[in-house]
C-alpha cells in the first residue's frame, strides 16, 4: 500500500517514515524545500516538495495512495512568523481532509494530543477542531491523542520533551522547579503523565492502518504513569544525575512566559506551563494487546540518547 504522510520531518513523522519503509508500505512525503535534507531515508521515499498551504502539492502527494497520515504539529507557536496552531494543526488537517475525501481516499489517520477540549489552549483546541472536522467528513478515520512522547529526537532541530527538559531545567546549577498551583508548596509536583516511547507510536499508527477495527474510533496514546517529581528522577539519573527539586508556583514562571514567550530563546510558554499542570495521563492497554505491541517502559535505559 502507498500510505501519504504529511509531517515527515518532524519528531514523530521521521519514525512513521521508518516504520512504514519497515513494514513493507511505500510512503509519498510532502516536504518543505529546505527541510528535505532533514529526512533519513528519502531515497527510499517519493518526495513532494511544497508547503501545507499548497494544495497542488497536497494533491500530489496523495495520488494513488490508499492511507493519508497527518502527524503535523507544533508545541508552540510564533505568529510573526507565520507558525501557528491554527495555521498547522486545523487549517493544514482540513485541506488534506478535503483533499483525500475529494480523490475517494477513505483511510485518515490524525495526530491528535490527549487532553484536547474545546475551550483548553490554542493548542489543545485546534487540535480538537481538527478532530472534529475529522469525524464529519465520512472518512474511515482513526484519532490518536499522544501523551508525552519520548525519544532520540535523532537531531537538533526535532524538539522532544525530555531532552528539552534536561537541556532548560536540569542542567542549570540550582534545584529544578516542582511546580504547583497557586501558592502552596504542599501541592507541589501534584500533576502526572503517562509517556510513551516514539517507536510505539510509530507502530501504532502504522499498524492500524489496516486495522478495520479501529475505524472511527478515537484513542489516548500512553504508557505508565509518573508525578512530575518521578519523572525529573528517571529522566536526570538516564544521564548520570542526581537532581534535586524545590518547589516553585506556576503563576510566576506563567509571569515570565506571558511577557517573553514570543522570543524563540525563551524556553517555555505559559500555555505549556497550563497543559502541565492539568496532567497528562491515560491508559492504553486496549490499543497495545489489540495492536501486539509491548509498550518500551519510561526508564533511564530507554532514555539513554540523554547520555550525549
Amino acid at each position: 500500500m502507498k500510505v501519504a504522510l504529511f509531517g515527515a520531518t518532524g519528531f514523530v513523522g521521521s519514525y512513521i517514515v521508518d516504520e512504514l519503509i519497515s513494514q513493507g508500505m511505500e510512503a509519498n512525503l510532502m516536504v518543505r524545500g529546505w527541510s528535505e535534507n532533514k529526512l533519513l531515508q528519502k531515497e527510499k521515499c517519493r518526495i513532494i516538495k511544497g508547503d501545507i498551504d499548497d494544495k497542488i502539492a497536497i494533491n500530489e502527494t496523495l495520488d494513488g495512495c490508499g492511507a493519508v497520515i497527518y502527524a503535523i504539529g507544533i508545541i508552540r507557536e510564533f505568529p510573526n512568523r507565520g507558525i501557528t496552531y491554527e495555521n498547522l494543526h486545523f487549517n493544514g488537517a482540513k485541506r488534506c481532509i478535503d483533499a483525500a475525501k475529494e480523490k475517494g481516499i477513505n483511510r485518515f489517520i490524525l495526530m491528535s494530543a490527549n487532553g484536547a477540549k474545546m475551550n483548553g489552549t490554542g493548542y489543545q483546541s485546534t487540535k480538537y477542531n481538527s478532530e472534529e472536522y475529522l469525524k464529519f467528513a465520512d472518512l474511515d478515520y482513526t484519532i490518536f491523542r499522544p501523551s508525552l512522547i519520548f525519544g532520540d529526537p535523532r537531531g537538533n532541530d526535532r524538539p522532544e520533551f525530555c531532552t528539552q527538559l534536561k537541556k532548560d531545567m536540569l542542567n542549570l546549577p540550582f534545584p529544578a522547579p516542582n511546580f504547583h498551583k497557586g501558592f502552596n508548596p504542599l501541592k507541589a509536583g501534584d500533576f502526572a503523565m503517562s509517556p510513551i516511547h516514539i517507536k510505539d507510536v510509530a507502530s501504532i499508527f502504522v499498524k492500524s492502518i489496516k486495522e478495520i477495527s479501529l475505524v472511527k474510533k478515537t484513542y489516548c496514546l500512553g504508557g505508565d504513569t509518573y508525578y512530575w517529581q518521578d519523572i525529573i528522577k528517571i529522566i536526570s539519573s538516564a544521564y548520570g544525575k542526581n537532581k534535586w527539586t524545590i518547589p516553585a508556583p506556576a503563576i510566576i514562571i506563567q509571569g515570565f512566559a506571558f511577557l517573553f514567550d514570543r522570543f524563540q530563546w525563551f524556553p517555555v510558554t505559559k500555555d505549556q506551563i497550563t497543559m502541565l499542570l492539568e496532567g497528562n495521563v491515560c491508559d492504553s492497554g486496549e490499543v497495545f494487546k489489540l495492536l501486539n505491541i509491548k509498550p518500551i517502559s519510561f526508564s533511564p535505559e530507554s532514555l539513554s540518547y540523554l547520555r550525549d
